[in-house]
């Protein structure tokens, strides 16, 4: 014989329903319409029936075990059924109403997401790696933080975050996969193995494009892009679809890397983005003695930064120098990026200084129409 049910503990059931997030949505399941009942019963257990987007969703486990801890944590629960489906077509499409639109999210008037790119000159100068670290430092403070592999021909942040598994879909919108609090979407989640992408201009336009309407990054405090070395097709394409998104530049301290990252920084002249800032790489090599070895010599962060303030007429901050570390490698190698591995290292303190020299104003409403009529 079924036990009655207990309509104050089902309301306390419900309410600790409201703080389990969809881990791929980040928000809570309940204002999704993926709880389709939930009820605590006099005997102390209590029945949960989820509904999921589609049916092979990759992490229902974890849907699970978060709905099975929350409800547990309800005083008088002691055991729960939780009983998973698959929303239909209609509440899958009114899911979709309710989270997308057709337009870039990142340039509505109420968005207050800061967007940076993050630029160099040339390949090779660590960009991928600094941006990943960054992210994944400033979701360590709280922030809710995005990457856009924006380098479709040399996509490498899944990797670096040791993400494996493909986006979701719900129809035409796309969820982005989480490693390390960070939602990142890349071309390099949809081809096999480790195909070449073969694209040119139109198609890499669409393809950035794609990202930023298709994919539901959700409200977020920082969208970073890892854009492609040089000045070509999707540095244009950026300053089209977020044309108030601003340049991070990444150089060595050589003073011919300096000279060629000068060129990816003075294109905001042209688009009319602002640079952020400049970040010195590979600094310096801290040897067993304690001294300190410049293999790539010194000053082409300072060198870079006085050249584009200068050019730009405008103050562009050297924002910090991160030092060579082996362990920046192997973080990247195994997915782990170094802030997360190992925090207190020499080149994870400097990546969370810059992270935070990056993100230190708050978002404000400066400059955007309240529509707010005197009377």
């Amino acid at each position: 014989m079924t036990s009655p049910a207990n309509p104050d503990l089902t309301r306390r059931l419900n309410a600790a329903l409201a703080h389990v997030q969809d881990p791929e949505l980040r928000r809570p399941i309940t204002d999704l319409g993926m709880v389709a009942d939930a009820t605590a019963y006099d005997d102390g257990t209590a029945a949960v029936d989820v509904l999921l987007t589609i049916a092979g969703c990759p992490l229902r486990n974890t849907i699970v075990d978060d709905v099975t801890r929350a409800a547990t944590a309800v005083d008088g629960i002691d055991s729960v059924d939780v009983t998973l489906d698959v929303m239909t077509p209609e509440q899958r499409k009114a899911l979709k109403d309710q989270l997308t639109s057709r337009t870039v999210p990142f340039t509505q008037p109420n968005s207050l997401t800061r967007i940076i790119g993050v630029a160099s000159g040339k390949g090779g100068v660590g960009k991928s790696s600094l941006t990943v670290n960054l992210a994944c430092s400033m979701a360590a403070e709280g922030l809710r933080v995005g990457i856009v592999d924006a380098d479709v021909h040399g996509f490498s942040v899944p990797s670096l975050m040791g993400i494996t598994q493909a986006p979701t879909r719900v129809d035409e919108m796309i969820l982005p996969p989480v490693a390390h609090g960070v939602k990142v979407i890349s071309i390099g989640m949809f081809v096999e193995g480790n195909q070449p992408v073969v694209w040119r201009g139109p198609m890499l336009h669409r393809a950035l494009e794609q990202f930023l309407t298709d994919v539901h990054f959700g409200d977020l405090d920082v969208l970073l892009l890892d854009l492609p070395p040089g000045t070509g097709d999707i540095a244009i394409s950026v300053s089209q679809l977020l044309p108030e998104s601003g340049l991070l530049v990444v150089t060595t301290p050589q003073s011919a890397a300096a000279e060629v990252a000068e060129r990816a920084g003075a294109v905001a002249s042209t688009t009319g983005q602002k640079v952020v800032g400049v970040v010195e790489n590979m600094s310096w090599l801290e040897l067993p003695d304690g001294s300190r070895m410049e293999p790539f010599g010194s000053g082409g962060g300072a060198l870079l930064a006085g050249r584009l303030s200068e050019g730009l007429d405008a103050d562009v901050p050297l924002l910090g120098s991160v030092p060579m570390e082996p362990r920046l490698r192997e973080g990247g190698d195994a997915g782990t990026p170094l802030v997360v591995s190992d925090p207190e290292s020499a080149a994870a303190q400097e990546i969370a200084a810059i992270a935070r020299r990056l993100t230190h104003t708050p978002r404000g409403l400066a400059g955007m129409p309240l529509n707010v009529t005197p009377s």
